[in-house]
């Protein structure tokens, strides 16, 4: 349970807040890359509370701009990309992807009105299929070397998806391995040769275990969490029979990204991104430590759940997530489908705009939802007192940063720790691309 301060606190994002202004000391994921494709390379961002618009310049830079023209306030988001720039449309005024204002046509002729004119613009880059932005002060932080950043972009897949909801209630579902034995309960299970691509009906684990029998039969996990250099690891443990445990390691990184394995040879890494107080993206970049990712497979598939331009997912509050009462009688647990992100939605999507944190009543199965709290709460207050918070490294520690592991297995119940980090480290030893770095270094 939460005070009322402190879960203002943790969910109000915009500028002038205490967490928005430890969100804008990290990269924060704006868009992905093909939304910037076609004729026409410019997109409507809301990112941390702020309308802003990204585009690419015909030089090929990207840029995030003030949505809302210095000039009179008009919307860019309709503006020209042309001249070096994005022009607005009510006044011909120019602006460069650092936030200049190149030229105002209709001031007198020899007028340097606009040399003293700036749009705010924050720095982009790009990363395996998404924009990122970073809207802080001073020097951007460098990105930690994670496995979906130095993996080549073949091996990457990258997507994103819409949730109306606070992205603090986004994030904790990611962080509560418990939830996932009834949220994700499939009463029956099926063949995997078909579900590539898909979460938990993707994974065989062991000789003849899949995934959705493990979360069925062995509903109550052991959870163990630990502090590390990038945030929290969280081993959800799955006592099997007296020799062999069920290990599931994920990982929270500071402060809104969880890194999960999705089957034997990918991971996901997702981010919880503040739209603003009551909205959401999810984004993220899958990552295969085996052959190339089937991109076109992977994308077509999830078109068929989220709607463009905006990613809206077409089961939704709408339509009661597509509930059906037959469906949960007899199949899933949920009776809202295949897809384990509709049923992620809808739970913190129930919540409330802003989970209200003072009635909740939190038990020893959420001890990574409290950690995380604390670090969070700590963090904020170090930014408030001028101290650097988590993660925000600069280049060379972020090159040492790699990982973070994440790995479904069954191992032995005693020494289970040894057992899943040989494991990880015999997979990613494995990795085509992993290979090819070392070579490199």
């Amino acid at each position: 349970m939460l005070s009322t301060e402190h879960n203002a606190l943790l969910t109000r994002v915009g500028p002038g807040t205490g967490l928005g202004a430890l969100m804008r000391q990290y990269w924060q994921p704006a868009a992905l890359i093909e939304e910037l494709e076609g004729a026409r390379p410019v997109r409507r961002v809301r990112l941390l509370g702020e309308n802003l618009v990204l585009f690419r310049d015909q030089s090929g830079r990207l840029a995030l701009l003030d949505r809302h023209c210095a000039h009179r306030g008009a919307d860019l988001s309709f503006g020209r990309v042309e001249d070096g720039g994005l022009r607005c449309p009510f006044h011909g005024w120019l602006f460069d992807a650092g936030g200049a204002c190149l030229e105002q046509p209709a001031e007198p002729v020899g007028s340097n009105f606009c040399r003293r004119i700036r749009q705010t613009a924050y720095p982009c880059r790009v990363a395996n299929g998404i924009v990122f932005a970073f809207m802080g002060t001073g020097e951007p932080p460098a990105l930690p070397a994670f496995d979906c950043f130095a993996a080549p972009e073949a091996y990457t897949f990258a997507f994103k998806g819409l949730i109306e909801c606070n992205w603090l209630q986004a994030l904790e579902v990611g962080i509560d391995p418990a939830h996932a034995s009834y949220l994700h309960r499939f009463f029956e299970d099926e063949d995997t040769a078909g579900a590539y691509g898909r979460q938990f009906r993707d994974a065989t684990i062991g000789a003849a275990m899949p995934m959705t029998r493990i979360l069925r039969e062995f509903a109550r996990p052991d959870i163990e969490v630990e502090t590390t250099a990038f945030g929290l690891r969280i081993a959800a443990l799955r006592r099997l029979n007296d020799a062999e445990t069920h290990i599931r390691v994920t990982n929270m990184a500071f402060p809104h990204a969880i890194v999960i394995p999705m089957s034997q040879e990918m991971t996901i890494t997702q981010w919880h991104v503040p739209v603003d107080d009551t909205h959401c993206y999810w984004y993220a970049i899958f990552t295969s430590f085996a052959a190339p990712v089937d991109k076109v497979r992977m994308r077509e598939q999830r078109l068929q759940l989220y709607a463009l331009p905006d990613y809206v997912p077409r089961r939704n509050r709408s339509n009661d997530y597509g509930f059906d009462a037959g469906e949960q009688a007899r199949r899933t647990y949920t009776g809202m489908g295949d897809d384990i992100n509709v049923h992620d939605q809808w739970a913190v999507e129930s919540m409330g705009p802003i989970q209200d944190r003072t009635r909740e009543h939190l038990g020893a199965s959420d001890k990574a939802i409290a950690a995380c709290r604390r670090l969070l709460l700590r963090a904020i207050r170090d930014v408030a007192e001028g101290r650097p918070p988590p993660l925000v490294l600069a280049p060379d520690a972020a090159a040492r940063l790699g990982g973070p592991p994440s790995i479904d297995a069954i191992g032995p119940a005693e020494g289970w720790q040894a057992y899943w980090l040989a494991q990880d480290r015999r997979r990613r030893a494995a990795a085509p691309w992993n290979a090819v770095l070392s070579e490199a270094a």
